[in-house]
């Protein structure tokens, strides 16, 4: 046999697998790895196994049941009910604050203007400003958010007056601190962290306003959030 002719059996060869080794190595590659393509955030709080299996991408894996929070009305600024995570495909970023506090509250409050600015033209983006305070009136919360009503996001919600008990909800539901100062009716412990929620009512962030960069992560995360909620639901988001 000619040196020509081996060598164009080795090629032929050398298609040949190519042909029937390539489709299968890129089938896999796909399968194995295209779910980790995309950015994912943690989910917080207790996780437990349900004991059943679902199937993700092609793969079964365990069903995992995660923490979630439970609905919450309030009445907001302008005398109107809203319901924090009454909707299944808005993601939702909440603090507590109170009006008599000009310190750690009004650093929150201003944060939460700027992300409401950021988010204004998206509805799918829900922000609760809550207070703690059960004294503090329609009148308080408006004169409070004076300096960012102008132009005020719709769906941003300052509100008081919730369902719950909100120290009790904050503490085991939100996992941050919130309670009365002893002795003194007029003063509150409030966390200094904004909390990202998904659609499945689950936490998917925790972010320090003493930290200024906290801002920024927290704008990212949103916007990585939002990515997950059409991928995850995509009809569902596109029909509301």
């Amino acid at each position: 046999m000619s040196k020509n002719t081996r060598s164009k059996n080795i090629s032929k060869l050398i298609i040949l697998a190519l042909v029937l080794f390539v489709p299968g190595f890129l089938y896999i590659l796909v399968n194995k790895m295209g779910s980790n393509e995309y950015l994912k955030l943690p989910v917080f709080g207790e996780k437990k196994l349900s004991g059943e299996m679902r199937r993700v991408m092609g793969r079964e894996i365990p069903d995992t049941i995660f923490h979630q929070l439970k609905p919450v009305e309030f009445i907001n600024y302008d005398n109107k009910p809203v319901t924090l995570l009454g909707n299944d495909s808005s993601v939702s970023v909440v603090h507590l604050f109170y009006t008599r506090d000009q310190g750690l509250s009004k650093q929150l409050v201003h944060d939460m203007s700027a992300i409401a600015t950021r988010f204004k033209e998206n509805p799918k983006v829900q922000l609760f400003s809550v207070s703690v305070d059960p004294h503090d009136t329609a009148d308080d919360l408006k004169k409070f958010i004076e300096p960012y009503k102008k132009g005020m996001s719709s769906h941003w919600y300052v509100v008081n007056k919730p369902s719950v008990d909100i120290f009790e909800f904050a503490r085991s539901s939100m996992l941050i601190e919130a309670m009365p100062v002893e002795g003194d009716s007029t003063k509150f412990i409030i966390s200094n962290q904004f909390v990202l929620l998904d659609s499945e009512k689950r936490i998917r962030g925790f972010y320090d306003i003493s930290l200024r960069s906290e801002l920024d992560r927290l704008e990212d995360e949103i916007k990585v959030q939002l990515v997950e909620e059409v991928r995850n639901n995509p009809l569902k988001v596109e029909r509301k």
